[in-house]
């Protein structure tokens, strides 16, 4: 199975509701922690439904919550305070990012593609895992783990060929980077088929992505594979 490598999450703390978007603010308010209690009375509701929301907000990293220093018997009161740092909460505006960085990448002239190509191939190296030291990779092999890490990207990924064959045609039916591959298509497909290539050579694979064809169907899009000698 090809595993994805990824680079961790954002640590999503998106309050979600509105009545979770009070609390937090009710505490950013503050000046200091709050127990459970303060929190329900500023809001005005229940101390049960203040601790429930209180507790999904610690789960997503919003609010942090610790144990206050005892003055007597009895247990710690447990208390609540924000996280520090900005918000990760609310909207996110990746696509505009990734056009302003894909514009200015275009803008650049005749090196472009190539540079697109290049940065691929490197994320490509980084995305697949490596096989293993003393492993020679099968072409049979090599595709099916490029097929694999295709569909975890979501490219919708399909081969077809006789049994026993090694394909030499990948149909792409879907493009996770579709409105930015219309918009870009010259920087945004050299950089699919160099993220193919980097993962390929990773395995050192006796195959290689040869090339790309944006839209060659309606709703496909076709990598053809090459088969070279194993390394």
């Amino acid at each position: 199975m090809t595993t994805v490598k990824r680079d961790g999450s954002d640590g999503g703390s998106d309050p979600a509701t509105p009545r979770r978007r009070t609390v937090l603010d009710v505490l950013r308010a503050a000046g200091g922690p709050l127990g459970v209690s303060e929190v329900a009375e500023r809001v005005g509701v229940h101390a049960n439904t203040a601790r429930f929301h209180l507790d999904s907000l610690v789960t997503h990293g919003a609010v942090e919550r610790t144990l206050e220093a005892s003055s007597g018997p009895g247990r710690p009161r447990a208390v609540y305070a924000p996280r520090p740092g900005m918000d990760r909460g609310g909207r996110r505006e990746y696509q505009l990012l990734a056009r302003m960085l894909l514009s200015r990448l275009a803008s650049t002239g005749s090196g472009a593609e190539a540079a697109a190509v290049e940065a691929g191939r490197a994320w490509g190296r980084h995305l697949i895992e490596s096989a293993p030291p003393f492993h020679t990779v099968t072409d049979r092999e090599a595709v099916d783990r490029l097929v694999g890490l295709l569909v975890d990207l979501g490219f919708e990924p399909v081969t077809t060929e006789e049994p026993g064959d090694v394909p030499d045609l990948i149909r792409l039916r879907h493009c996770p980077f579709l409105e930015l591959a219309e918009e870009y298509r010259q920087i945004v497909c050299p950089l699919h088929l160099g993220m193919m290539k980097g993962a390929l050579a990773e395995l050192r694979a006796p195959v290689d992505a040869g090339r790309l064809e944006p839209f060659a169907e309606p709703d496909v899009c076709h990598a053809h594979l090459v088969h070279t000698r194993a390394a």
